[in-house]
């Protein structure tokens, strides 16, 4: 599967420990994926670098409109996290949904991103969010949107057997907005989603009308899906049942999910799908409004 196990303990080291193997070097933290996936000889690479003894890799911290987390973090930090629990609810609480505590505790955020899979939650949490994503390679750091990592399923631009990522960041929650995260799944753990949904609003100075909404949702399109028919239709619309009913109605048309054997029919995910919409959005103008 591999030959020799890296532990750099610089980001510039281990850049060069990617550059020394020319492609046949990979970078692991978690390794939840990347693990099952040389053992079942889905790829094989000679030199596994394992990025955990970096230090500041595994912070949460504010900096000033940004919340910026390291490669690092854990789903299980991301969860407990007091700072995102008010800034950013959607993310900590995609973040409770992922796999079980065991996987919670060493699976990170970063490597979401990489697996670059359509159901992530992390990542389809991020898309709603407007993340950015610190990418470093030989030529320097520079931030991407987050949406545009994603290439397909299981596609990403970022490569980790010459690239890493450094740093995730997402704006801090401001006055009158609010976030909230809707999944439904066979099982509430241990399972994959049949659809999950994030939503991030900003309400006017009363509270009334949206000024303005953000719509993540998976697995309805090969990437983490962004439902901007329906954020077009959300703006400056009140923000009451008769709204978010219609959102929803817009959000299932635009999505299209489609008849999966390990998820359910297209009929049913469908009018799943607006259940989600609804709630989410509900709950997320409820947080909005409570912090006005």
């Amino acid at each position: 599967m591999w030959q020799t196990y890296e532990t750099p303990v610089s980001i510039e080291e281990a850049i060069a420990t990617l550059a020394q193997y020319d492609g046949r070097a990979q970078i692991i933290a978690g390794g939840t994926d990347l693990i099952v996936e040389l053992q079942e000889g889905k790829h094989s690479v000679d030199c596994l670098v394992d990025v955990t003894r970096i230090p500041g890799l595994n912070r949460i911290e504010q900096e000033g409109d940004w919340i910026v987390m390291g490669a690092n973090v854990t789903f299980r930090q991301l969860k407990d996290s007091p700072l995102l629990q008010q800034q950013a609810r959607v993310l900590s609480e995609a973040a409770a949904t992922v796999g079980a505590l065991q996987i919670q505790t060493v699976a990170t955020l970063a490597g979401n991103i990489v697996s670059a899979l359509p159901a992530a939650d992390g990542a389809v949490a991020l898309v709603s969010l407007e993340a950015e994503v610190e990418v470093c390679d030989g030529g320097g750091r520079a931030w991407h949107p987050v949406d545009q990592l994603f290439l397909g399923p299981g596609k990403s631009a970022v490569d980790p057997h010459r690239q890493m990522i450094t740093a995730i960041r997402v704006p801090a929650a401001g006055p009158g907005q609010g976030s909230a995260w809707e999944r439904i799944g066979r099982r509430r753990a241990l399972v994959l989603p049949i659809l999950n949904c994030a939503v991030c609003v900003a309400l006017d100075g009363d509270g009334r009308a949206f000024e303005w909404a953000r719509i993540g949702l998976g697995p309805v399109a090969p990437v983490p899906f962004r439902a901007r028919e329906t954020e077009a239709f959300l703006a400056s619309q009140p923000a009451t049942e008769e709204t978010f009913r219609q959102a929803a109605e817009i959000a299932a048309g635009e999505a299209k999910p489609r008849t999966s054997l390990l998820r359910a029919s297209k009929e049913y995910r469908t009018e799943v799908l607006k259940v989600l919409v609804r709630q989410g959005l509900t709950r997320a103008v409820e947080q909005a409004r409570a912090g006005r």
